[in-house]
This record gives C-alpha cells, sequence and structure tokens, in this order.
C-alpha cells in the first residue's frame, strides 16, 4: 500500500492511495421514494447506492457510488479521497488491473449549485425577503446551503480526480 499526493482543498485534506484490493464487500443500499405511487413498481422511483467496502493494504476502503464499482479481489486499484474516522472514503478510482476508472459526476453537481444559487438570488430580490417575511428568508437560507454544498462537493470531486492524474 502506498499513499502519496496528499492535497488540501479548504478544509478537507485530500489523499491518493494504491494497493491490492482484499476483503471486498460489495452492498445495495436501495429505498423508496415517498412520494412515488403505490401502485407503480417501474425501478425508476427506487433510489440506490453501491456500497463498496475493501482494504487496500492494511487501510479500510469505503465508496459510495450511484454505479456498482469495477473491482475485484486482487486487483491493483489507486482510489482518492478523504479520511472520516478510521474509514477512508472515496471520491474518485482507477483500477489498473482492468483499465477502468470512474468518479461521480462532478459536472452535474455543480450545475445543481448554480441552479440552487440562481433560485436563492431570486429569492433574494423578491419583494417578500425584502419585507421581512420569515418563510421566504428560510428557503433563500435553505438554497443558498445547498448551492455551498453542491459546488463544494463538485470541487472536491475535481480534485480528487486530478489526483489519480498525476
Amino acid at each position: 500500500m502506498t499513499v502519496s499526493k496528499p492535497s488540501s482543498f479548504l478544509s478537507t485534506s485530500l489523499y491518493a492511495i494504491s494497493g491490492t484490493v482484499s476483503n471486498l464487500n460489495n452492498e445495495l443500499l436501495e429505498y423508496v421514494n415517498p412520494e412515488k405511487p403505490t401502485h407503480d413498481h417501474s425501478s425508476i422511483y427506487y433510489k440506490r447506492f453501491f456500497i463498496s467496502k475493501f482494504n487496500l493494504g492494511d487501510k479500510a476502503i469505503e465508496a459510495k457510488f450511484s454505479t456498482p464499482m469495477k473491482i475485484a479481489d486482487g486487483d491493483l486499484l489507486t482510489v482518492s479521497g478523504y479520511a472520516k474516522g478510521e474509514i477512508f472514503q472515496v471520491l474518485a478510482y482507477q483500477n489498473t488491473s482492468q483499465q477502468v476508472s470512474s468518479h461521480e459526476n462532478w459536472v452535474m453537481l455543480g450545475l445543481g449549485a448554480l441552479f440552487f444559487a440562481a433560485v436563492a438570488l431570486g429569492l433574494l430580490n423578491s419583494e417578500l425577503v425584502t419585507e421581512g417575511a420569515l418563510v421566504p428568508k428560510l428557503f433563500l437560507l435553505g438554497f443558498t446551503l445547498v448551492a455551498i454544498y453542491m459546488g463544494y462537493r463538485a470541487l472536491l470531486i475535481r480534485e480528487a480526480i486530478k489526483l489519480l492524474s498525476t
């Protein structure tokens, strides 16, 4: 196992770790959208997260993606992400054994952040906020926080991708 290329983006330290996959455990977290009609059983209404837990050397790794990771026990893998407690959280990975690399779509997160920021800006210019109504101010705060989180997450993923390429 090798730990290399530390990068500090704002307050989160990102690292790239390389090693051989062992103790691979794939899980599927699936839940039903509460707004889904009860008579409809199509898969579009289910939210799925593919969780892979494994070891790279002596380091515990956890990856949550919207698509399953393409890894197997014994693969040579490089992951980039951050440590959360004792577990390393993966943002992007590169499997040299299977010639595969993947990450979440940071562009869509960035576009989502811009959308929420635009809605917040529209609320900021509304008469209800300037008159001092509480509910529009709460919506303004909520949309602003979501925009900041989505933008930050997009930039983290982009930085993690850069760590894999260098």
